[in-house]
């Protein structure tokens, strides 16, 4: 896809916050410091749309960000940041709950996850949240460049039995280099 506009609309915590669009959305999920905000500037062929810290853990909202006038990208709050505290998991629970129980913008979701780390029960539970509410997953894994090609492979099928999916269910990306941007694109237009 060739992303010719973007921009962000609003930063949200409460669904009245929301924006009044038509527009298919996609949201992306993923522990703090996955790459989440790289992906979207990758993607977006842009540098700073979304911010990118260097200390995990900063998004506290959901950022809708329109594409191309065509369909918006929303970055969720990474999870699974222990310096959090309870009152802040609790609120991020009950944000994207709302979310998928009420925006039926949602197409489907995109777990983003570091290829060199295995599913966790953060990212386990996430997936089984989306596959509640019966929104299509992509996995897409990042940092795809740090590794060797076998070592991707062992990975990729390390995560993928541990989600339970096949190997070819998952996106390979890096945001540095900007591959594997064309096939997310690719998945989430099907």
């Amino acid at each position: 896809m060739e992303v010719k506009n973007s921009q962000l609309l609003t930063s949200a915590f409460h669904k009245e916050q929301w924006p009044q669009t038509d527009l298919p959305e996609w949201i992306m999920v993923g522990r703090s410091n996955v790459g989440k905000s790289s992906l979207i500037n990758a993607m977006c062929n842009r540098k700073n749309l979304a911010y990118v810290g260097k200390t995990p853990g900063k998004t506290r909202l959901l950022n809708f960000f329109e594409v191309n006038h065509e369909l918006i990208l929303v970055d969720a709050p990474g999870y699974g940041y222990a310096q959090r505290n309870l009152q802040t998991h609790i609120d991020f629970g009950k944000m994207m709950e709302d979310y998928f129980h009420e925006r039926l913008q949602c197409k489907g979701m995109l777990l983003i996850l570091d290829i060199r780390r295995i599913p966790n029960e953060d990212d386990l539970l996430m997936y089984d949240f989306a596959k509640h509410y019966h929104v299509p997953v992509t996995v897409v894994l990042t940092k795809c460049d740090k590794l060797s090609r076998s070592d991707q492979n062992l990975q990729v099928k390390k995560i993928c039995d541990t989600l339970g999916i096949s190997g070819d269910s998952c996106a390979l990306v890096s945001s540095e280099k900007k591959t594997g941007v064309e096939e997310v694109w690719n998945r989430m237009m099907r």
